[in-house]
């Protein structure tokens, strides 16, 4: 992949993403995600018990995306005035310590969307936060944009900060990412 360019937005770009909820640790939250003309349309039910997240997932890279030449990454939702989370996945071999943690380690930050219309977030790599599972992780770890494996949507109970999304509703949802892209 270019450094000049990198976006996914056309409804072919979406057609392989997959859906990770919270049954897969015992929640009972239902969602689907699917490639529409519009971009990626996440709808369901959000069960706040034994769970509470629902979020779509890109398959690997391979090999994994180049994006050190950008500032970070810019996001198109109708969110619905949700706090969602986007998370990047990362090879470990950038640095020592996220070997020990590769399994479970994710890159996450918040994204406050409007309750109407399209939302438009330019997150800067800088303030992507280490966490495991919802969990900040409290070691001196550095964000490496150069080993991009997978990008993550999710909205879910747990902010990244690891308490409780103040911007969080159980219940029925329809969210519509329209577009991920990368900024210089």
């Amino acid at each position: 992949m270019s450094n000049s360019y990198f976006s996914i937005g056309d409804s072919d770009d979406f057609v392989n993403w997959r859906t990770i909820n919270d049954t897969i640790m015992g929640g009972s939250s239902e969602a689907k995600c699917r490639a529409t003309p519009s971009g990626l349309f996440l709808e369901g039910n959000l069960i706040e018990e034994n769970g509470g997240f629902v979020s779509c997932c890109s398959p690997s890279f391979s090999p994994p995306l180049d994006l050190s030449g950008f500032r970070g990454i810019q996001t198109n939702i109708d969110g619905q005035g949700r706090t969602l989370k986007i998370a990047i996945g990362c090879e470990g071999n950038f640095n020592r310590l996220t070997q020990f943690f590769s399994v479970g380690l994710r890159w996450v930050a918040e994204i406050e969307t409007k309750r109407l219309g399209t939302t438009i977030s330019q997150i800067p790599f800088e303030t992507f936060s280490p966490t495991i599972r919802a969990k900040p992780i409290g070691l001196p770890l550095k964000f490496s944009s150069c080993s991009i494996t997978h990008l993550q949507l999710l909205h879910s109970r747990f902010g990244t900060d690891g308490g409780l999304n103040l911007g969080f509703y159980p219940g029925p949802f329809s969210i519509l990412l329209r577009s991920i892209s990368a900024y210089s």
